[in-house]
């Protein structure tokens, strides 16, 4: 994704239906604690120009034509962050009559009816996820963390213990590694030595 975002990442925040737990979220990423914008990660208010597009809440069916809308605005190349469970599946509301779900469905809209292929996206999880994890998910879509998703390690569930706590030492490793981008935030599971 590094390839589509040469500088920083501009996004366009668009809530499609949420109750806005996962837009305080997003505000607190922008706070003096976490900063961003000094990554130059930026809100900007309009998708035309927006390197990404971020989605909270389900699709709404009232909503469908503004979102269609914003996403064809966005110029290409465009990177989707679907930031919380209800933007990356519908959430609590995903079979209900007003909702259509979340963005996968959206894409499923969008290549049956419009013709479109669904841009890279990068899904979010959380409700509402943490600022840290919107923060990593900003970080993978914008291609910081390029070097460790080519890194990433898969355990199969039939090895060994061992390998798992393997697995788990790379990660944390790996984290103390990405702390650079994120100083003064707190990893669980990762103490500093004092």
């Amino acid at each position: 994704m590094r390839s589509m975002v040469k500088n920083s990442l501009w996004v366009f925040h668009l809530n499609s239906g949420s109750c806005n737990g996962c837009d305080i979220e997003i505000l607190n990423i922008f706070a003096p604690r976490n900063d961003v914008e000094r990554l130059g990660i930026k809100l900007v208010g309009s998708p035309r120009h927006a390197d990404a597009i971020a989605f909270t809440g389900p699709i709404t069916r009232e909503c469908l034509p503004k979102v269609i809308d914003a996403l064809k605005a966005v110029p290409e190349p465009k990177v989707v962050l679907a930031i919380g469970a209800c933007a990356c599946g519908g959430g609590i509301w995903y079979d209900t009559y007003s909702v259509i779900g979340g963005v996968k469905e959206l894409y499923r809209i969008l290549k049956e009816e419009y013709n479109m292929e669904p841009p890279a996206t990068v899904f979010i999880p959380g409700c509402p996820p943490k600022p840290e994890a919107i923060i990593y998910g900003v970080a993978v879509a914008s291609g910081m963390l390029e070097s460790k998703q080519k890194k990433t390690v898969y355990v199969e569930p039939e090895e060994s213990v061992a390998n798992e706590k393997l697995m788990i030492a790379e990660l944390i490793s790996e984290t103390e590694k990405t702390r650079h981008f994120m100083p003064g935030i707190v990893i669980r599971g990762v103490e500093d030595e004092p």
